[in-house]
């Protein structure tokens, strides 16, 4: 099921499958998110629950309990229920399952909101403990902006700009994409610029900070200075991920990551994992505006 939203001269879709948001447009019927191909990544926008990244052996421990997971989750994959919708939002929950207990042995409550903005659009993931256990967590997104936007350019024209200075390497992973803990390649040397090109994508798989100054980074056309603004603040980690010659680039906010190479494997020491306490709720707001 599909839900078209607009604002303005703005116009969305968000679907049921998944939870995503799948398609957002401006006023001159520009189309700003990725629209899958095989070819490349058939992925448009999937939401990143429970666990961001990938697990030690696809295997979490919870409780004494051993749980497989595959990457990123589950949530992606699932029919999500409308709740409610107006003209210029709609939102879809996803609840426990027998499919989902089996590998999150947790009763929970996903809530997406996705909404269009003056200039844009926003998503908000609000995550309630529905059971009597404390719930140990971690959520992303995983947008991915078509890159380049316009004909006649190229995705090298692009560079991503930070809203401060940065000082700032990325975390690397290994063949499993799991984090490696002792080290990061430097990227941002008191730079609020990161040109991009596909090579660096094709020698480290994705970029990932924790921690920035920035709570908000725009991708944009060097020289036109066009492009898209995503606020990240309420999240302590920002990724990016495309694969060499894909015509996107993957902007994802992230409560989490991957498993750390030196990590106890027990799910709430992951880093930046949120834990809530039985009937307790998280939201988390990320958002998207045209520049």
């Amino acid at each position: 099921m599909t839900f078209e939203l607009k604002k303005g001269s703005l116009r969305a879709t968000a679907r049921t499958r998944g939870g995503e948001l799948i398609s957002f447009q401006d006023g001159e019927g520009l189309e700003y998110i990725w629209q899958g191909d095989p070819a490349f990544w058939s992925g448009q926008n999937p939401i990143l629950f429970p666990i961001v990244g990938s697990l030690k052996d696809g295997r979490v421990e919870i409780n004494g309990g051993t749980y497989e997971m595959g990457r990123h989750g589950f949530a992606r994959g699932m029919e999500f229920a409308p709740v409610e919708q107006e003209e210029d939002f709609v939102t879809l929950e996803l609840r426990e399952s027998e499919d989902t207990l089996a590998r999150y042995p947790f009763p929970f409550s996903l809530k997406v909101t996705h909404r269009l903005l003056e200039d844009g659009f926003s998503t908000s993931f609000t995550v309630t403990n529905t059971g009597t256990a404390p719930m140990p967590f971690c959520i992303g997104a995983h947008t991915a902006i078509r890159c380049p936007l316009r004909g006649g350019e190229r995705f090298e024209d692009y560079e991503l700009l930070f809203e401060e200075p940065e000082h700032a390497g990325s975390h690397l992973l290994n063949s499993e994409g799991i984090i490696l803990h002792d080290g990061r390649r430097p990227m941002l040397d008191e730079d609020v610029k990161l040109p991009l090109d596909y090579h660096t994508f094709d020698e480290m798989d994705t970029i990932i900070f924790s921690m920035l100054r920035s709570g908000k980074v725009s991708l944009v056309h060097r020289d036109t200075g066009r492009g898209v603004e995503l606020d990240f603040r309420q999240f302590p980690m920002v990724a990016f991920w495309t694969k060499p010659g894909a015509p996107y680039l993957c902007l994802e906010p992230w409560q989490g990551c991957a498993a750390w190479d030196n990590e106890s494997g027990k799910f709430e020491d992951k880093p930046f994992c949120t834990v809530l306490e039985p009937g307790k709720e998280k939201s988390l707001t990320y958002a998207f505006s045209i520049v």
